[in-house]
């Protein structure tokens, strides 16, 4: 792989992540109902998913959704019906106030980790997206480990960046947001918009 071939990559990659998207809205809300340290964990989560979903399709994962209509439909509603569920959730969720000064116990830390992770892994065309997107930057002369490793650390990387930098920056602005009715409203756009990508999901074909 070339320096030119990688600087493509990151350049698409950006594009990619800078997109919002499902990821983003999570960590934004969570940041805003439970503090920034919370949604740090989604941010986890969520690069957690990314890098699985990766080493999915560098397995063979891709391939499959693309030449099986069922798994890919079953994988399509799955994620769907998470992505919608979690949409009413938040919009039902009442306006909770985040206090600082309040513990954390590990099973929140871990909730809010699945939660990440199954919003990252939510989509099934995020996989066929990898193993469409990843061979166009790989030598096939030169060894498959070490170039899948630097894009997957670097997406991973960009990935992180832009969620924690979306999470932190709502929680700095979240103390001029703290009146129940501005995050009663911000949950119940944030859950439509929840909502409305789960369903636009259930229109997604394999081939667009």
């Amino acid at each position: 792989m070339t320096l030119t071939t990688y600087l493509l990559y990151v350049a698409a990659v950006a594009l990619l992540i800078l997109t919002p998207g499902p990821t983003m809205l999570m960590c934004m809300t969570n940041a805003l109902n439970h503090g920034p340290r919370k949604a740090m964990t989604s941010v986890a989560g969520s690069v957690s998913a990314v890098l699985c979903v990766m080493l999915l399709s560098a397995m063979g994962l891709g391939a499959l959704l693309a030449a099986s209509e069922t798994a890919f439909t079953v994988a399509k509603v799955i994620g769907a019906a998470y992505l919608i569920w979690l949409g009413i959730k938040t919009f039902r969720s009442e306006a909770a106030v985040f206090d600082p000064a309040a513990g954390e116990a590990p099973a929140q830390r871990r909730s809010f980790f699945l939660r990440g992770f199954l919003v990252g892994a939510s989509n099934p065309k995020a996989v066929l997206f990898f193993a469409a997107f990843f061979p166009q930057f790989l030598n096939p002369a030169a060894p498959f480990v070490p170039q899948f490793a630097i894009l997957a650390l670097t997406f991973m990387a960009f990935e992180f960046t832009v969620l924690s930098g979306c999470a932190l920056g709502v929680a700095r602005i979240a103390p001029l947001m703290r009146s129940s009715r501005a995050v009663r409203w911000f949950n119940r756009v944030s859950g439509g918009l929840f909502t409305l990508m789960g369903s636009l999901l259930l229109f997604t074909r394999r081939h667009t």
